[in-house]
């Protein structure tokens, strides 16, 4: 299995040099960010796969303006949680869904991923933020691995790399294209040695994620937290996990114009921002 990998930056650290940081707890809080827009065949499922997972202390779900069924069986879960309830049966019956260490968030419209990942972040109160995306390609029993370099003190930050050597389905070559070139990109104008900057997998030491001034509210949120961390000079590690990528028969939803869009943020945020 591959080992974690560090990536270094040529930016200075003012931040870091002003204010060190606290030290993580010895039984930290986790806090999973989920981001949901029209995630109705898939909301169930995965809020039971990150609730199984004995690191997490609490799941923030923010619904992003979802037409398809998503907001409505959130809301009702809220509702029953608001009526006292502590479990709700999910799954036709198959499965139970505690609501205690749930939250729920609703944004008026859809405003992007970008923009429901930074409400949940300040939301959110763990000492290590993680981010989940509402779909089934990434697995939740892979957190201990994502985490344990925060864990053991030697990053701030943590990406879940798609290319370090994780099973992974095989499917659309123009998004592998894609995905290594505005990696490298975002590599070359950060000086950071990253393998997968899109990848959805990110942790974070809450103290740096909430101390970002994150503007992006698509899928600009990607390269704009590297620039961040980049600029920031925070420890950055990468760990290899699987990826079970969806056809757009299945639901997904990226399109070459959010290649764009991630090309246009990757610029900004170096040189303008």
């Amino acid at each position: 299995m591959s080992l974690p990998t560090t990536a270094e930056s040529q930016f200075p650290s003012p931040r870091a040099a002003a204010a060190p940081l606290h030290a993580v707890p010895a039984k930290p809080r986790v806090s999973v960010i989920i981001a949901a827009y029209d995630e109705r065949p898939f909301i169930e499922e995965i809020l039971r796969r990150v609730q199984a997972e004995k690191s997490v202390a609490e799941i923030v779900v923010i619904d992003d303006g979802s037409k398809d069924g998503t907001r409505e069986w959130l809301e009702e879960m809220h509702r029953q949680q608001q009526a006292g309830e502590r479990e709700v049966e999910i799954l036709d019956g198959r499965a139970r869904l505690r609501l205690d260490g749930i939250r729920f968030l609703f944004q008026e419209k859809n405003c992007g991923k970008g923009a429901a990942l930074r409400r949940g972040f300040a939301e959110a109160r763990g000492e290590i933020l993680l981010v989940q995306d509402a779909d089934l390609e990434y697995d939740p029993r892979e957190y201990s691995r994502i985490i344990e370099p925060i864990l053991d003190g030697r990053a701030d930050v943590v990406y879940g790399s798609r290319f370090l050597g994780g099973p992974t389905r095989v499917h659309f070559f123009w998004h592998y294209v894609g995905n290594k070139f505005l990696t490298l990109l975002s590599d070359m104008l950060t000086n950071l040695k990253i393998t997968d900057m899109e990848t959805c997998y990110k942790a974070f030491r809450r103290e740096v994620i909430q101390g970002m001034d994150l503007k992006s509210n698509r899928f600009g949120f990607e390269p704009e937290v590297t620039a961040r961390v980049a600029k920031g000079r925070w420890r950055v590690y990468e760990v290899p996990i699987s990826y079970a990528g969806r056809s757009y028969e299945e639901g997904k939803k990226i399109t070459w114009r959010d290649g764009l869009i991630t090309l246009y943020a990757i610029l900004r945020y170096r040189f303008f921002d």
